[in-house]
């Protein structure tokens, strides 16, 4: 047999084997010749998995707990999650005891209205008192703005908060009725407070004249003078 004659059959014979090969690869993927599994890649084994530690759940939580949206938690959680708790409750009829004290005098020209706090929680005392003297005149007493404290009057339980109450502008006066009991109501509740004042023989109310402040922890010089 010449040369090239044998270098073309051993090409042909070399071509078979191939082919062989790769059918029977295609055939057989992911198992041994005797048809036990073959153990996937390590690396891409620990690819696939999640890292050690890391969160897949798919939510951020509230300050209650419950899950939201549809994104991933990070380790300092999300900013919402830090957020306060539910406002502080406004203070009620129930929650506060209110009583009158004269201011200076004679002649009594204001009044100081305390509500002390008598609940086991915190509350706030919003506004200014709602307050009627007289059944005669059934508005409110009007408000004196620069009166208003910068922060909310929160009170905790046994706390006081006060509000300056202007009667009269003094002396004797034919407009002056004498006041032994009258009502207020807090802003935010409905319920009528009836606040006693017939000590000392009354007040001497001109209802041209009065004027109320707001709630407030402490008097201030300047902004309860009026």
């Amino acid at each position: 047999m010449n040369a090239s004659r044998r270098t073309a059959l051993f090409s042909v014979a070399a071509s078979a084997a191939l082919a062989l090969s790769l059918t029977a690869c295609q055939s057989g993927e992911g198992t041994k010749a005797d048809g036990a599994p073959v153990a996937q890649d390590t690396a891409s084994a620990t690819a696939s998995a999640p890292a050690a530690g890391t969160s897949t759940d798919t939510g951020t939580t509230t300050g209650t707990g419950t899950a939201v949206g549809t994104a991933h938690k990070t380790g300092a959680g999300s900013s919402a999650a830090k957020k306060g708790t539910a406002a502080t409750p406004l203070c009620r009829a129930q929650d506060v005891k209110v009583s009158s004290e004269r201011q200076d005098g004679p002649p009594y020209t204001h009044i100081i209205l305390t509500a002390r706090n008598t609940s086991g929680h915190r509350c706030e005392m919003a506004g200014f008192p709602h307050i009627q003297f007289l059944e005669s005149h059934k508005q409110d007493v009007s408000s004196v703005a620069k009166s208003k404290p910068a922060a909310p009057t929160v009170l905790n339980p046994g706390d006081p908060a006060y509000a300056m109450v202007k009667l009269s502008d003094g002396g004797v006066d034919e407009d002056n009725e004498v006041v032994t009991a009258f009502q207020l109501i807090l802003q935010g509740d409905s319920t009528v407070i009836a606040v006693d004042s017939s000590a000392g023989g009354g007040l001497a109310v001109d209802p041209a004249k009065t004027l109320t402040g707001y709630w407030t922890t402490e008097l201030r010089n300047g902004a309860d003078d009026f």
